[in-house]
């Protein structure tokens, strides 16, 4: 008998699981929905998209299929560490055991869904422009809008994904249910988006291709840069909620005044018409999300950022939701595709860690100028003295959530000592505006 899956969300997690179900032996019918235009046929606009790293952890679920990593790797690029800029030029550089894949997350999904498509065939449907408007838990019906017509469907399932990000509508039907319980919080960062062009010889400014490149002001104000295919240059400006100076950049000379007054290097490759996109660029806020359970009934389940929603600043969203489709294609194999126990043994071994990677992501930089020097001696330490004295000095927390080999709640258990710090510290800092 085919199983009818219905998916909210065509973002990497969605479609990743989607993947799996066509290669399981059971047979699956499925159907995925977003409420966004096609990837594939209308481009996103700059303000919508941004550049995401895979880390091993991520690779890792794309490899479990046959052709993923390549077609992904194809539109990628390979970063192994990361180049903190100082103040006074210098740099610091801070490499990696395991080499990342940076590309943006728009290539991801198109790639993701291109593959799809080809090895689908009938099994698969996607309809985009298609808004979750209601749940029916004991009906198993799910109703969405057609926004290019204004018209409604009804669609039943057997199995039902929320894979429809951290303002999950699928999760906001749970709220009807008993005993469920969710904690949203806004990330204490706003962002940014930013995009450079290729780096003018002239200007004698040598970034490293292969590295995630940083700039840190006293305030917690950061920018992120990563390279790209084209060899330009995109990323980020986080900065605290509370502090408004970005967000009053007017227009485009406000914005090149403020980049060469506080990131100098980026002032001089700024041109002006990424200073005035960047000034009308709306600022975007991220939704962490805490849930003490992911599924509801025998037929109901939520993954990635509906699940577990993470500030962006260990670079595990992505990561953590890929890695969501691979364990719940496991308990599939173990249980043999018993949907109604596979739901709720997701939650079961997955709750924990979705709390984990909300803790280390919030927590494992401080804003504190002492304690981020502190975290870089001991990311420094642990380099060389873990190997030599493992029981005395942790591996390097990034590595350890990059490289996948440990889950996210035993990392955290690791370095709760450190987490609890940064915590108490981050909670006593008052955000100076520059």
């Amino acid at each position: 008998m085919v199983k009818k899956v219905a998916i909210v969300g065509a973002g990497p997690s969605g479609v990743l699981l989607a993947h799996y179900l066509l290669h399981r032996q059971e047979k699956y019918q499925i159907d995925i929905f977003d409420f966004r235009s096609d990837p594939e046929t209308v481009p996103f606009s700059k303000s919508r998209t941004f550049s995401i790293v895979l880390s091993q952890r991520g690779i890792n679920a794309l490899r479990q299929i046959e052709g993923l990593e390549e077609a992904v790797k194809a539109v990628s690029l390979e970063t192994n560490g990361a180049v903190l800029h100082q103040k006074n030029g210098k740099t610091r550089v801070f490499s990696r055991k395991y080499s990342q894949l940076s590309l943006d997350r728009t290539s991801l999904v198109i790639k993701l869904l291109e593959q799809l498509t080809i090895k689908g065939g009938n099994q698969v449907n996607l309809h985009f422009n298609h808004q979750c408007t209601q749940v029916d838990f004991a009906a198993k019906q799910v109703k969405f809008k057609k926004l290019d017509s204004e018209a409604e469907i009804t669609v039943d399932y057997d199995l039902l994904i929320g894979a429809d990000g951290a303002r999950s509508v699928v999760r906001e039907s749970f709220l009807k249910t008993e005993n469920f319980q969710c904690k949203q919080n806004y990330v204490v960062n706003d962002y940014k988006s930013i995009f450079l062009p290729p780096l003018d010889p002239k200007l004698g400014i040598n970034w490293q291709k292969g590295k995630v490149h940083s700039w840190r002001l006293d305030n917690g104000t950061t920018v992120l840069l990563v390279y790209q295919t084209d060899s330009s240059w995109s990323g980020v400006v986080l900065f605290p909620h509370k502090d408004k100076t970005i967000p009053e950049l007017a227009n485009k000379q406000e914005v090149l005044s403020y980049f060469r007054h506080n990131f100098p290097e980026i002032g001089q490759i700024l041109p002006e018409s990424e200073a005035e996109d960047f000034a009308n660029r709306p600022v975007s806020r991220v939704l962490t999300v805490r849930c003490n359970r992911y599924h509801q009934g025998d037929s109901v389940l939520l993954i990635g950022d509906a699940a577990h929603g993470v500030s962006p600043s260990l670079g595990q969203g992505c990561n953590a939701a890929l890695e969501d489709a691979t364990i719940f294609n496991q308990i599939l194999d173990k249980y043999s595709d018993n949907l109604a126990v596979a739901v709720e043994q997701f939650t079961l071994q997955r709750q924990a860690d979705g709390i984990a990677v909300v803790e280390l992501s919030d927590y494992a930089f401080p804003d504190s100028k002492k304690l981020f020097l502190e975290l870089l001696f001991r990311n420094s330490l642990s380099k060389y003295l873990s190997p030599i004295f493992p029981k005395f000095f942790l591996p390097s927390l990034f590595e350890l959530v990059a490289e996948g080999k440990l889950s996210y709640s035993e990392i955290f258990n690791l370095y709760q000592n450190w987490i609890a710090k940064v915590k108490k510290s981050n909670s006593m800092q008052p955000h100076k505006k520059l």
